[in-house]
């Protein structure tokens, strides 16, 4: 049955009981407050006001959502349809950006999470939220330094010789600014931003009760766990210290990547709230002007990309989730492309079976293999709906994946696949609502990879497929390896591994005369 991409939003007519409904959460935040003791007044207020900003949103895209589309009957196939459908995706894409910039905090970084998900959520909607990828307000001198001078109980020129005014950069959660130190070592400060902290449980409660109260209201709203998501990652996010911790570890375990750059962390400048950071200096991954000047191949970039996220997903489990271009930078040493990796606050780590399951679920998108592709999908409990989960996993259209990604995407795929999210957003939110959480970064990270692939004009190119195909066999046999108790079991694994490697080299073969065209 085909399922209407307004649907989401059109389950109910607004009525009588949906006002009363949001009423009565506007009317126990204010009374709630009024009762409070005073020394909670200040806090509760700000929450309540909050609060009253997302029940407002709230109403008015339900409102234009069902005044568009419940009382009318439309021809869903028709361009009219279309059209209308586009713009009241833009206005509520427009309020939710407003919302987010009004609230900052988590609704920054909720609104970011959203604006990453290019294959999963309406192009209106994401191109909308992509602005607070880099236009995050920010935050006055005076009251940023404030909560460093709080949290290491010293003035900053007593441990910097300069200490910029302006910042680097200024994210969801906290700004960057760069200082020297008084050695003359440049490193750049990120400084948590003062209310975020205690606005963030309110918040966090905020979401999920409204999430809930939609839900009630639309029952195929099915975006509950982009609040459980936040629940959960936010938390972590808001301690620095945990961030200085995986930036660590990923430095150890990719070691053996001379080409990647993590900042080192100076502890003694660093707490929950303050990062004390290496200052280092590049253009971020999808400036192709910074590249030119600078003599940078955005093919070497990509390739080694593309190398990074695979061993952290197929041979590490340990990812880091924020890859957008503000996040990444790029140099030129000596002729070699070298990328820095910033930003360590949201990692996510994947249990072996997930790992392993993750890489069968690719080689088999990779190879085309239909029964591969739908046992991968029935171990991460998505069954029926394996088509779906194949072509929100790669980004490319089943007609591609059933021929074989070695072929040369289509001129046309990108649009076509845009069309498909407006046409499937209800079966998309079922298959996110199935999957593990731990998949559901993992799709965030894959849709900002995509992103600067495109940006670096090599998304088209077959290495970063063969890249991919070799980390997975690699993770498979390796597990299948682990867990042999006998010589025969043994040989026969060597075997099949040979037998891989000579497919990827198939692969790479059909890849490269297929893409040049022969």
């Amino acid at each position: 049955t085909a399922i209407s991409p307004a649907s989401v939003l059109m389950a109910k007519p607004l009525n009588g009981l949906f006002v009363r409904r949001a009423a009565f959460v506007l009317g126990v935040g204010t009374v709630g407050t009024i009762l409070l003791k005073k020394d909670e007044f200040e806090k509760a207020a700000t929450g309540s006001v909050r609060l009253g900003r997302c029940v407002f949103t709230v109403l008015r895209v339900a409102a234009d959502y069902n005044y568009n589309f419940y009382w009318k009957k439309w021809d869903e196939s028709s361009d009219a349809y279309s059209e209308l459908l586009s713009k009241v995706h833009l206005r509520s894409a427009e309020r939710f950006l407003k919302l987010c910039i009004a609230n900052g905090g988590a609704f920054i970084k909720v609104g970011q999470h959203i604006a990453s998900l290019d294959y999963l959520f309406p192009q209106e909607y994401t191109n909308t939220l992509k602005v607070l990828h880099s236009d995050a307000p920010s935050c006055p001198y005076d009251e940023i330094i404030k909560v460093f001078e709080d949290e290491l109980k010293i003035k900053p020129e007593t441990v910097f010789s300069e200490f910029s005014t302006i910042p680097l950069g200024t994210a969801s959660l906290a700004q960057v600014h760069k200082a020297k130190l008084k050695d003359g070592r440049d490193v750049a400060v990120k400084i948590q931003l003062p209310l975020v902290k205690s606005h963030s449980s309110v918040d966090i409660e905020t979401m999920e009760m409204l999430v809930n109260f939609v839900i009630r209201i639309f029952p195929n709203f099915k975006f509950k766990w982009v609040a459980e998501e936040t629940r959960k990652n936010l938390p972590i996010e808001l301690n620095f210290i945990n961030e200085g911790l995986n930036s660590e570890k990923v430095a150890s375990l990719l070691s053996n990547f001379t080409w990647l750059n993590v900042p080192k962390v100076y502890w003694d400048l660093s707490t929950e709230r303050v990062l004390t950071m290496e200052y280092c200096e590049g253009g971020k991954i999808n400036d192709l002007n910074y590249m030119k000047e600078h003599k940078i191949s955005p093919v070497e970039v990509s390739w080694k990309l593309g190398q990074l996220y695979s061993n952290m997903i197929f041979t590490n489990g340990f990812i880091h989730c924020d890859p957008h271009p503000g996040n990444i930078i790029v140099s030129n040493d000596q002729g070699k492309a070298i990328l820095t990796l910033l930003d360590h606050g949201l990692y996510t780590t994947l249990s072996d079976d997930f790992r392993v399951n993750y890489s069968n679920l690719w080689v088999s998108i990779l190879c085309g293999n239909l029964e591969g592709i739908k046992a991968g999908a029935d171990s991460l409990n998505v069954g029926e709906m394996y088509g779906l989960l194949a072509c929100i996993v790669s980004g490319r259209s089943w007609e591609s994946i059933q021929e074989g990604l070695d072929r040369k995407m289509k001129s046309n795929e990108s649009d076509e696949i845009k069309k498909n999210v407006k046409l499937y957003t209800s079966l998309i939110t079922t298959v996110l609502d199935r999957i593990p959480r731990e998949m559901l970064l993992i799709l965030k990270t894959n849709d900002l990879l995509r992103g600067n692939e495109s940006a670096l004009n090599t998304s088209a190119s077959y290495f970063s497929y063969v890249t991919m195909f070799k980390a997975c066999v690699k993770a498979v046999y390796d597990e299948r390896m682990r867990k042999t108790t006998s010589y025969a079991s043994a040989v026969q694994i060597f075997v099949g591994r040979q037998i891989a490697q000579l497919r990827i080299l198939v692969f790479q073969v059909l890849c490269w005369f297929r893409q040049h065209g022969h």
